[in-house]
């Protein structure tokens, strides 16, 4: 076969228009395609919730891909350990309650995973607002982070998302762009973005899926932007915690659109 490059790009160009044009009437939008993110989503999507992620970094996965000081080992509590065996991942049993995976073998699965169940992913875009209806979240405010990055006046586009889910780990990014621009009262102990404390894994673990949940009218937080929003503490290099509060996020947006259908019939 002879090829052309123009074919190619046109190839390129008609597919990804089709996919983005696709996604901007959404059921869920997700920001941020670290571990709680593609777990999320990928639950939602296996539902039939038209869900997308976005996520500004070319690369998916957030923090898992490097473990713990580029050692690309994780750990998984017991706890997790049935969300990671039903996504096929190997684990290895360190000792009682603790077993490890490798890395890269688990945020390319996850990702896959995510892909085949129907999720459409975004990368290289970032969120720079949220779109409002009265007091609502009703979808994104996205532009190429390329554009973000050269600091250039490119007017963006919007994406309409019956949720939003901000699962962009410790700065929680969409949260506080939306405190910054509104005076919002959140689902917090102050109303307000509190912010992330200092290490302790076992309070970290259990208050990420603890306090995992909509912190504002069809806004909701998963992983590490819950302990960044609420005030919790962080857990390092074991991931168990982010994969529990990917898979409630799914079932508390699944619930709460169940419950919308209802009142509408």
């Amino acid at each position: 076969m002879k090829l052309d490059e123009i074919t190619v790009s046109r190839a390129i160009l008609s597919r990804f228009s089709q996919k983005l044009g696709d996604s901007l009437d959404l059921d869920v939008a997700i920001v941020g395609a670290g571990p709680s993110g593609l777990v999320a989503s990928y639950y939602l999507a296996k539902a039939n919730a038209r869900v997308a992620l976005f996520e500004r970094k070319l690369s998916v996965g957030g923090g898992m891909w490097g473990g713990g000081m580029l050692f690309n080992e994780i750990v998984i509590q017991e706890e997790a350990k049935r969300i990671v065996d039903e996504f096929g991942i190997s684990l290895q049993k360190f000792q009682e309650g603790y077993y490890t995976a490798d890395s890269v073998e688990a945020v390319s699965t996850f990702c896959a995973a995510a892909c085949r169940a129907g999720v459409r992913i975004f990368n290289g875009i970032s969120v720079e607002d949220l779109m409002v209806r009265e007091n609502s979240v009703a979808g994104l405010v996205i532009n190429w982070t390329a554009v973000e990055m050269a600091g250039l006046h490119v007017d963006p586009l919007a994406v309409r998302a019956k949720f939003v889910v901000d699962a962009t780990g410790h700065p929680a990014e969409v949260v506080q762009v939306f405190q910054r621009k509104n005076p919002v009262r959140f689902n917090t102990s102050s109303g307000k973005f509190v912010g992330e404390r200092s290490l302790w894994a076992e309070e970290a673990e259990i208050s990420t899926v603890e306090n995992t949940g909509e912190i504002y009218p069809g806004l909701f937080i998963a992983g590490m932007a819950v302990n960044a929003t609420r005030g919790g503490f962080r857990m390092g290099p074991i991931f168990g915690g982010m994969l529990l509060s990917g898979e409630k996020t799914a079932k508390l947006i699944l619930d709460r659109m169940r419950l919308d259908k209802e009142k509408k019939n």
